[in-house]
């Protein structure tokens, strides 16, 4: 693990250190090394399930995929931030690029955590670089009422997670995920176990989000920088959902009776924030809250407690966050020349951009999870798993799946196809470096294909 922490570290005096004329080459070159370093995690494989093992961290099928995604992301988020921050101080430019170096550090610190305890100050850690990067880099005025929405529903959420967490610790004497599997802990008072079950879960639902805590994510999305609607879709989410899966080995006899309202709450969440999409003008609140529903599916999948449900909520989990992340870096450079997030006022850009609306298309039916795309892999495996479960959710899912098409190939025909908008004047050719940023989460989402094991999480 350290072979990729201490870079990611000395990456920071060298964003401050570079001269200017390089900086921008220098800092995503030694990121993408980086994320080449990290590809050693994933051949790796022991009788135990763990490698890379020390004191403090270690890498298990489960974190593997997500350590690596995190690693893979933030050349991306370098190479989408250069026209954003290119009318910037250099100063600022430079503090960009920390903020996001930090928040890397602290997500490999986080999927790489041996002890819960560490786990949950990381997850708290990563608030701090994501609110200035919304609060300070957003477009609007509203970013600083975004800001204030995203820190205190996560917050809210994770207070009653420490306080488990302590009492777990004070009970058990250690929080070591290697050792927790083997021990059982449940209150003596049934009401205590009940509000102990929620208190630990709490905070990775409104993290995920569950449809009903998920209001802070449409306004930290349409608010944050590019860079920072790519972090929160592809990872930051990810960690509500690799947390419940980590955590619900402890929880085990009491998820039985106490999972059915979250169940209900994820599956009515996929239909009614597809219904939102198809009813949505403003392009990259139409994207975010489509992580929603994504992301409800992953919540049903992990709920349920089946290997096949958590193998799908692990391929849709790294499936989504290259979806979304390469879905809002479209919807940046579509902002950049029209600069409005309006769809309708963005039509018929296929015209103009075709190679750009070649990669639209491919992203619209990576979202509605096309074969053979991983997408439908990790969705499959969910639908048939909570089919199992109870025959009854087919409803919810198959509207969601049905809806989710609608809006996906919505999205592509709104801002693509019909007549050009008649105020598109002189619009700003489409650069290598936008083809390169897509392509680079739309090839490895293929190249998955050809080896999903690489995703299957405990299943593999």
């Amino acid at each position: 693990m350290l072979k990729i922490l201490a870079p990611t570290l000395l990456l920071i005096p060298t964003t401050w250190l570079t001269p200017q004329k390089w900086f921008w080459a220098a800092s995503t070159s030694h990121s993408f090394l980086i994320a080449l370093i990290s590809f050693s995690l994933i051949q790796n494989s022991s009788e135990a399930g763990w490698w890379s093992l020390n004191l403090t961290t270690a890498a298990d099928p489960l974190s593997t995929p997500l350590l690596v995604l995190s690693c893979w992301l933030l050349p991306l988020l370098i190479l989408a931030s250069q026209n954003h921050t290119s009318a910037e101080p250099k100063n600022r430019q430079r503090t960009y690029i920390t903020l996001m170096i930090t928040l890397q550090f602290f997500l490999i610190l986080a999927f790489g955590a041996t002890e819960l305890m560490m786990f949950y100050v990381m997850f708290e850690a990563t608030l701090i670089p994501t609110l200035v990067i919304i609060t300070r880099w957003g477009n609007q005025p509203e970013r600083l009422n975004a800001g204030t929405y995203f820190l205190f529903y996560t917050l809210a959420g994770s207070l009653p997670l420490l306080v488990a967490l302590l009492s777990l610790q004070h009970t058990l004497g250690s929080l070591s995920l290697l050792t927790l599997p083997y021990q059982n802990f449940i209150p003596s008072s049934p009401h205590l176990a009940k509000l102990w079950w929620a208190a630990c879960l709490l905070a990775f639902l409104v993290k995920m989000p569950l449809y009903g805590v998920h209001l802070w994510l449409p306004k930290a999305h349409v608010e944050a920088p590019v860079a920072g609607s790519m972090v929160l879709a592809a990872i930051l989410l990810k960690l509500g959902g690799y947390g419940m899966i980590r955590i619900m080995v402890i929880l085990e006899p009491l998820t039985k009776e106490l999972c059915y309202p979250f169940i209900i709450l994820a599956m009515w969440g996929v239909v009614m924030t597809a219904s939102i999409c198809l009813r949505q003008t403003d392009l990259k609140s139409l994207i975010a809250y489509s992580s929603v529903g994504h992301m409800g599916l992953v919540a049903g999948g992990i709920l349920i407690q089946t290997p096949w449900g958590h193998t799908g909520a692990l391929i849709l989990m790294v499936a989504h966050g290259l979806t979304s992340s390469a879905l809002f870096c479209l919807a940046n450079t579509s902002y950049e020349r029209t600069h409005s997030r309006t769809m309708i006022l963005a039509r018929g850009l296929q015209a103009i951009f075709p190679l750009m609306g070649l990669w639209w298309f491919f992203t619209a039916l990576a979202n509605l999870a096309l074969p053979p795309l991983p997408n439908l892999f990790g969705e499959l495996m969910i639908i048939v798993s909570l089919f199992n479960w109870s025959w009854w959710t087919i409803a919810l899912t198959g509207a969601g799946t049905l809806i989710t098409a609608g809006y996906s190939l919505n999205l592509f025909l709104m801002t693509q196809r019909g007549p050009t908008s008649k105020h598109m004047l002189a619009l700003t050719p489409s650069h290598t470096r936008e083809h390169l940023i897509i392509s680079l989460h739309l090839i490895p989402l293929a190249l998955l294909v050809t080896k999903p094991e690489l995703i299957w999480g405990f299943a593999s």
